[in-house]
């Protein structure tokens, strides 16, 4: 398990998660959820962990996700202002915007030429790395769990204690030959 290293605030949730969801969208955890849009089947990250990755120690972005959910909020404004939006004010506005106004967003934000590409990068690439790696919980938990991401990828569920072992090559034969000083766990000596 994680460590915590910063509570936000709901409307903070909401917008991390809407940012999350556009990147690998899942479908809604309930009927009216504002922040998953529902444009996908199954999990996407904020079902396998994308917000409990980012607020986590191990994460390094904690200190800054107050100001990026700010800063989502604040280029949806002004996408809405750009292109004729009304927003709906009972929700965060990078929230309130639909699916194909997020994606349409979050395009311009990660493109090289967008002066913050960088934050908004790093900022998907939790996502990414929480749907397809289940970096939120143990592996081995994750899959027990049914994590949507590594289902979905075919992840290979560890043996019965919990390790993997590969029998098969996965090219179908042995590249190099296994160093002479090679222990049988498989450690360089």
């Amino acid at each position: 398990m994680l460590e915590i290293a910063v509570e936000l605030d709901p409307d903070q949730v909401m917008t991390l998660e809407a940012f999350a969801d556009t990147i690998i969208p899942g479908e809604r955890r309930w009927p009216g959820d504002r922040a998953v849009a529902g444009a996908a089947t199954g999990g996407g990250a904020v079902a396998s962990g994308a917000l409990d990755l980012l607020v986590s120690v191990e994460g390094g972005m904690a200190g800054m996700l107050d100001t990026l959910a700010v800063g989502l909020d604040d280029q949806a404004t002004e996408y809405a202002r750009r292109t004729g939006l009304t927003l709906d004010p009972a929700v965060p506005p990078f929230v309130a915007l639909s699916f194909a106004d997020r994606t349409a967003l979050t395009s311009e934000l990660v493109a090289p030429a967008h002066p913050e590409q960088e934050l908004w990068v790093a900022l998907a690439m939790f996502s990414v790395m929480a749907w397809d790696t289940g970096a939120a919980e143990h592996t081995v938990d994750a899959l027990a769990a049914g994590h949507p991401g590594l289902v979905q990828i075919g992840f290979t569920p560890p043996d019965a204690d919990g390790l993997w072992r590969f029998p098969n090559f996965s090219y179908g034969r042995v590249l190099a030959k296994s160093h002479p000083d090679t222990t049988p766990t498989g450690d360089p000596a």
